[in-house]
């Protein structure tokens, strides 16, 4: 264990027991949360095996390094598990070299259970929140009398809404426009195209069988983005409970330049964006989990330099199960010859080939759109800091975040079809909605809605009247007061 002193603790305080799965977004949206449960004065426990909270840590942006220091990690060591590189080359972009490392949790199941015991001792109150996928390692909280557990989902509420209606029949998922969203996804919308290997069917089933009682239901959304969504999976108690909290965004929307830039690669990418002109650059990057095709970087490479348009493209394999240990093994992607040299002799964009700090580049002047795969965490960042979207889904809930994104917010539009995942995407159909987006009266409408629902989402997270300002933090505030009740 790290940073577990308890010593300043007493019956009087309220303790948070942090519990992600261990994937990059997954860790990232629970940490964030962290912080601003540890900002409302709650004794703050993340937990997780070395490497993955050692990922969290090093990759988290936006925060104060000394907010980071008063939350307890609780480095808790589990047997090996392989860590097979993903595949460039599948057509399915499920990041299934992942799954090793999910299953592999649940060796975490005694040492948190041991933590949440002792903290019961020593705490008014145990608040356990862990991912939707958790649900095994947590579940001795419900025999210990003062700990609660709250269920967070790293989907938004309308991806939940649509695969309820999938699964229940009971709602009809139609857009706004009318169109049945299933009409826009794979299979009409079916997770039954998607062959999950037999261990992570075993372990989704672990976690359905695990699932004891529910105090409520924690989302990194706003009201002013899935109000509508949200209202339908608490009527209909499709979480489990009618409890549910809209209490995002969870990345820190206000701050600026607090974060001290901690490394030669975040100055040099920040350095270049400091030199561009005001909306002039689009921010390239398909999440921690995606690596694709020779075949397909080379698509978007010339893509990309056709559009004329500045970029910034981050261009890396995809997170093994263990960032660290597998480090020196990591492919590097190839890209057509001479290309980076002419595109920084040319001044046209920055390719990165290390991680990135993904929350400096959204919220700098020079950065007005995001080409992205469109995973949650990426949309509610980009959403919250008004930066327009090029979605370009991969897999899993990214299309049905896609469709509301571009069909139902119109803060984005989309790279290739609805319903062509894993398809190789050409380099003109790239360079198309590279201009659309950038430079287009269509593209200038896009980022005017995104400006529009940032600046409404920023206030809505600040201290005010009026019934946009507060909402937000109303709802935090709200859960605040729930758990320390």
């Amino acid at each position: 264990m790290a940073n577990d002193n308890f010593d300043d603790q007493h019956n009087d305080v309220v303790a948070a027991v942090m519990v992600p799965l261990p994937a990059q977004g997954h860790l990232n949206q629970l940490l964030h949360l962290s912080h601003i449960l540890s900002s409302h004065g709650l004794s703050v426990h993340f937990v997780g095996t070395p490497s993955h909270n050692r990922q969290a840590q090093v990759r988290l942006h936006g925060w104060d390094p000394e907010a980071t220091s008063k939350i307890h990690f609780h480095n808790f060591p589990i047997p090996a598990f392989p860590i097979p590189p993903p595949n460039p080359n599948a057509t399915n972009k499920l990041p299934v070299h992942l799954f090793p490392a999910f299953t592999a949790t649940v060796h975490l199941r005694q040492p948190i259970s041991e933590l949440v015991k002792n903290l019961s001792i020593t705490s008014r109150r145990v608040i356990v929140i862990h991912d939707s996928l958790m649900f095994y390692v947590i579940q001795d909280a419900a025999s210990v009398p003062n700990a609660e557990s709250y269920c967070f989902h790293s989907l938004s509420a309308f991806a939940m809404y649509v695969n309820s209606s999938e699964r229940t029949e009971k709602l009809p998922a139609v857009l706004p426009d009318g169109v049945p969203v299933k009409d826009l996804l794979i299979n009409g919308g079916s997770s039954s195209g998607i062959l999950f290997p037999a261990e992570l069917m075993e372990f989704f089933k672990l976690q359905r069988e695990s699932r004891k009682r529910n105090w409520g239901n924690l989302f990194n959304t706003s009201r002013l983005i899935e109000s509508e969504y949200l209202d339908s999976l608490a009527e209909e108690k499709l979480c489990g409970s009618e409890k549910n909290w809209a209490i995002g965004p969870f990345n820190p929307v206000l701050m600026k330049n607090l974060e001290k830039r901690s490394s030669e690669k975040q100055d040099k990418c920040l350095d270049w964006l400091d030199k561009q002109l005001s909306k002039s650059v689009i921010f390239v990057s398909f999440g921690s989990n995606t690596s694709l095709s020779d075949e397909q970087n080379e698509e978007i490479a010339n893509g990309l330099k056709n559009s004329g348009q500045k970029f910034i493209w981050v261009i890396r394999e995809g997170d093994r199960g263990d960032v660290f240990a597998a480090a020196k093994e990591n492919q590097r992607a190839r890209l057509p010859d001479g290309y980076e040299e002419e595109i920084e002799n040319r001044g046209m964009g920055m390719i990165v080939r290390d991680w990135a700090p993904q929350l400096d580049i959204l919220r700098h002047p020079s950065t007005g759109g995001f080409m992205s795969h469109c995973g949650w965490n990426s949309c509610i960042e980009s959403i919250s800091l008004g930066v327009a979207m090029a979605a370009w889904p991969m897999h899993s809930d990214q299309p049905i975040n896609a469709i509301l994104v571009t069909r139902i917010l119109k803060v984005g539009l989309m790279v290739g079809e609805f319903g062509h995942e894993g398809e190789l995407v050409k380099a003109d159909v790239i360079e198309n909605a590279v201009k659309k987006l950038m430079d287009s009266a269509e593209g200038d409408e896009i980022k005017k809605k995104a400006a529009e629902l940032s600046d409404a989402i920023k206030k809505s997270v600040t201290k005010g009247d009026g019934e946009i300002v507060n909402k937000s933090r109303t709802e935090m505030d709200t859960f605040i007061a729930h758990i320390t009740r």
